[in-house]
Formats: C-alpha cells, sequence, structure tokens
C-alpha cells in the first residue's frame, strides 16, 4: 500500500497533521511509539490552549487522540527515511517499510543531557527528567531541579505536592522564569550562578555537588530533576534536510517544507523560535494544507 501521508511523532504537530489529512481524505499513517509529546511530561496545568481555561496534558492528548479517525496507527520508531523517485520510503527500528506520496516530521525534542559524571548512572534511581513521571517517587523528600527557566519553576510547582524540600540550581545569575511561574512557586530556594558538576549516591541519588562562583559546594537531595532544554530528534533523517546550529530541521515558514520536495517538519522539531504547543498544531495544520497541494 502506498500512503498519501506519513507522519512521523505523535506530539500536538503530529495529531493535528492526522486530523486535517482525514478531512481532505488523504490515506495517512502516523508512526509514533507513543502520544502527546512534550505535552505528557508538562508539570502543571495547561492555561494559554484555546477552549480550555486549564486542562492538564494528560487530557489534551486523550482529547486529540479521540479526534483521530481514519487513521492508520503503528506504535514504532522511524530509523530511516529515504526518498526513491516521487516516492519517500520509511523504515521502521523494527523492520518494518511503508511508502508514502510526501511525510510531515513532528518528532519534536527530547531532554537535553548534561553530561556530568553520575547523571547516566543514577538515571531512574533519583535522576529524572519528567516530574509528571516521577514526581510521586519523591514524597517527602528533598530535591533538586536543574534549570531556572519556566520549565524548572513548572517542575516545582508540580512537584510541591510531594517533595519536602525545593531546590533549584540556576546557571546564570538571574532567574529565567516568568514572575508568574515565579509566584506560583512560592516557598523554593533558588541558588543562581550555579553549574552542577557531580550527582553521587549509594544505591539512590543522595548528594549533588556544584560549582558557585568557583566554590565547590553540596546539597543533601534524594531527586535530581533535570530541566535544560530539548534537543531535536532528527538523526533518522540524513541528508534529506538541512540542520542549523541548533540540529533544528530548516524549513520554509510559509509551507513548512524542507529541503526535499513533499518533506515537510513541523512542531519543536524544525527551526522556528516560539515553542508552543498551538504553535505546533498551527504548523501542523498548514503542512497538511500545503501537502495536499502537492499530491
Amino acid at each position: 500500500m502506498i500512503y498519501d501521508l506519513i507522519i512521523v511523532g505523535g506530539g500536538p504537530a503530529g495529531m493535528t497533521s492526522a486530523i486535517y489529512s482525514a478531512r481532505q481524505k488523504l490515506k495517512t499513517l502516523i508512526i509514533s511509539k507513543d502520544f502527546g509529546g512534550q505535552m505528557a511530561q508538562k508539570a502543571v496545568e495547561i492555561e494559554n490552549y484555546p477552549g480550555f481555561e486549564k486542562v492538564t496534558g494528560f487530557d489534551l492528548i486523550s482529547k486529540m487522540e479521540n479526534q483521530l479517525k481514519d487513521v492508520d496507527i503503528v506504535r514504532e520508531l522511524v530509523g530511516e527515511i529515504k526518498k526513491v523517485g516521487g516516492l519517500f520510503i520509511v523504515m521502521t527500528k523494527e523492520g518494518k517499510i511503508f511508502e508514502s506520496k510526501i511525510v510531515i516530521v513532528a518528532t519534536g525534542a527530547e531532554p537535553r543531557r548534561l553530561n556530568v559524571e553520575g547523571e547516566a548512572n543514577y538515571l531512574g534511581k533519583g535522576v529524572s527528567y519528567c516530574s509528571t513521571c516521577d514526581g510521586p517517587l519523591f514524597k517527602n523528600k528533598d530535591i533538586v531541579i536543574i534549570g531556572g527557566g519556566d520549565a524548572g519553576f513548572e517542575t516545582a510547582i508540580f512537584m510541591k505536592k510531594y517533595a519536602n524540600k525545593i531546590y533549584i540550581l540556576e546557571h546564570g545569575d538571574k532567574v529565567r522564569a516568568s514572575l508568574e511561574n515565579q509566584q506560583k512557586a512560592g516557598d523554593i530556594e533558588v541558588i543562581t550562578s550555579a553549574r552542577l558538576k557531580e550527582i553521587k549516591g549509594d544505591v539512590f541519588v543522595n548528594q549533588i555537588i556544584f560549582d558557585k562562583m568557583g566554590n565547590e559546594e553540596s546539597l543533601e537531595v534524594k531527586g535530581v530533576f533535570i530541566q535544560a532544554g530539548y534537543v531535536p530528534e532528527t538523526s533518522f533523517l540524513g541528508d534529506l534536510v538541512d540542520l542549523n546550529e541548533k540540529k533544528e530541521v530548516v524549513v520554509d515558514f510559509e509551507t513548512f517544507e524542507t529541503k526535499t520536495k513533499g518533506l515537510f517538519a513541523v512542531g519543536d522539531v524544525n527551526c522556528g523560535k516560539i515553542k508552543q504547543i498551538v504553535v505546533a498544531c498551527a504548523q501542523g495544520a498548514t503542512a497538511v494544507i500545503y501537502g495536499y497541494k502537492y499530491i
């Protein structure tokens, strides 16, 4: 079977693409290990999505999934994409092969690793990149959040119902989070001009070592939540696309098409500066409209 459209990724951009594609009666396949993307890791309620005063990431994912009608779904990861003649060949890591006339890449981004000593060793043993996934495991424990931007403070807001004491380590000399999130976070301890050096423990995390303006200091904590930004997932695209210095896919911002005709990139995987759920959805819809014209 040759699909009209294959969508790689099941976040808000990918799901919106599928909703619009089905309305255009295109034969559509979504390939994604799971659905929701970063919405599934959203630590606080979403308050800026049109139509909802407040909605949890999980509820919004569920509502979007319910709209995926007349769309085929394969719950795997894509390993490689090629263009042969006028068709795209999409191969999953499990070895399945699919063909389509156009492809929309909506793979988003993965949490950025700090690559400090102990980070990999204690992953799942006190180190986490997702508070909504792991937060309940740290009930009545002291934790530290690495990153003083909005993602870090949203993690702190969420963890207030679980943790005993919350620290935030911010690399810069001032907090970067919005004033609203700082006010919501309330009574937490923020340490600025601090750079994490090492995560220590026995079986589980029990301490971090950090540098503060040239002086080595430590904190006794049981959990380390890393909120250091995200890295786009583009490794499977090869030379079909151009990447910027952040490894984001370069696109035409009218159509969201890449340098390869018929291949589009939407949401956090592309080089757009505004990373918001509603923006990702708009890009997904736009790409389908232009993809339909391409077909």
